[in-house]
């Protein structure tokens, strides 16, 4: 296997352990008295572990790393490819067509673009994603499900959650994915109204709503929103 990149955090721990993240890469946490050499072998000894989460985050479809923000990239929006059409325009606005996300701006700047385009997708997702709460809230009416409070807004590694009060968040990324995704993150998070934590109960009541829920959750997982 060819040499693994790893940053070495030392700490007062007993023992190495190594974490793995798509942002973050390979951390190796150890104990301050633990020599580079043990280090090094312990890492070693972990190399196919390591390279098998490596090989599975390269797989990850990553919605925003890496772009430009310039005319003719490509963005999803509701799990479809939308290209990106940049026009001037002497009043800034998004319109989406087609398969075509316009924007119109008087300064072509990508910094602009990307400032206008995000804007863009949290008006839509403030738009949209209470809309199919209540949809999915009257569906199953008969479940009793009684939400306090929706928040929808950036969140950074979650789809979603669901407080003890009951006050449930969406992340604004949601809107960039496929209508089945949307609904499964919300249904997931309206099981935990009733169970507050994933047991057995908590999946059996997914499983009711959602009997393919193990595939859309596996397919959710290969996104990213960074």
């Amino acid at each position: 296997m060819s040499e693994i990149d790893y940053k070495v955090i030392f700490s007062r721990r007993r023992t190495i352990s190594i974490c793995i993240s798509p942002e973050k890469g390979v951390i190796v946490r150890a104990p301050y008295r633990a020599s580079i050499r043990t280090i090094g072998q312990f890492v070693q000894k972990k190399s196919d572990w390591i390279k098998k989460h490596i090989d599975n985050y390269s797989k990850l479809k990553r919605l925003n790393q890496d772009k430009k923000y310039t005319d003719g990239e490509y963005f999803l929006f509701m799990g479809k490819e939308n290209i990106l059409k940049i026009s001037y325009s002497p009043q800034s606005c998004v319109n989406q067509y087609d398969n075509t996300i316009e924007v119109g701006t008087s300064d072509k700047d990508s910094g602009k673009v990307k400032v206008l385009l995000e804007r863009w997708y949290s008006q839509k997702a403030r738009e949209v994603l209470p809309g199919r709460m209540e949809e999915i809230l009257k569906k199953y009416r008969d479940y009793h499900f009684s939400p306090s409070k929706l928040v929808v807004k950036s969140l950074k590694s979650r789809w979603g959650s669901c407080t003890s009060k009951g006050n449930i968040t969406l992340s604004s990324e949601l809107i960039k994915l496929d209508e089945i995704y949307i609904e499964y993150v919300i249904i997931h998070e309206l099981c935990h109204l009733k169970y507050h934590n994933h047991s057995k109960e908590f999946y059996k009541l997914l499983g009711e709503l959602i009997p393919d829920y193990k595939a859309i959750r596996k397919e959710l997982r290969k996104f990213i929103t960074g």
